[in-house]
């Protein structure tokens, strides 16, 4: 990926400050909802042809956010964003969202076997996009062969840390636990 670099704050309508209520899932994603429909602020963000980019925003009531560009074919892998709530919404192009649709436990395992069912598949074209809980587990994926999207993500509170995870038929397996000191 490329080097981050920061972009305006978008105004926000709830108070902020140390006294101001964290933010839900719900005014994260009104907060991605507008980021993305924010024509400039997305056009502000250099594509790369191989690579994601991104730029950080400044996210509602001390919240983590990105605009990411996804070049065609790219993804996240399957990983899940721990302790932070979440919501993105697709700007531009279309993204797909991969995910469990079970709790999983939060720590103490390495590997565990995926009942029947809980996979969900969701397209997110432009101007769509969806909240999430804590420990939730996913992977976002430009299937597009020759079209970038360009996507809006909030976490609240920012990212603790983000845990990898490969997975093979049912086997979901923990491959690795970051922390923000490791993407710098």
């Amino acid at each position: 990926m490329s080097a981050p670099s920061t972009a305006p704050a978008l105004s926000s309508p709830a108070r902020s400050g140390p006294d101001a209520p964290a933010p839900t899932e719900a005014r994260l994603l009104d907060f991605a909802r507008r980021a993305a429909a924010d024509t400039a602020l997305v056009a502000s963000l250099p594509l790369s042809p191989d690579d994601r980019t991104w730029l950080r925003l400044d996210g509602p009531g001390g919240s983590e956010a990105w605009l990411i560009g996804w070049p065609p074919g790219t993804g996240t892998g399957w990983h899940d964003h721990a302790d932070s709530l979440g919501a993105f919404v697709t700007a531009a192009g279309e993204l797909r969202e991969n995910a469990l649709a079970a709790r999983l436990p939060t720590d103490g395992w390495r590997a565990l076997e995926l009942a029947d069912g809980v996979d969900r598949e969701r397209l997110l074209p432009a101007g769509t996009g969806r909240a999430f809980g804590l420990h939730h587990v996913h992977e976002v994926l430009n299937t597009s062969p020759d079209r970038h999207a360009v996507s809006v993500h909030a976490y609240h509170p920012p990212l603790p840390r983000i845990r990898r995870y490969s997975r093979s038929g049912r086997t979901l397996r923990l491959e690795q636990v970051e922390r923000p000191e490791d993407w710098r």
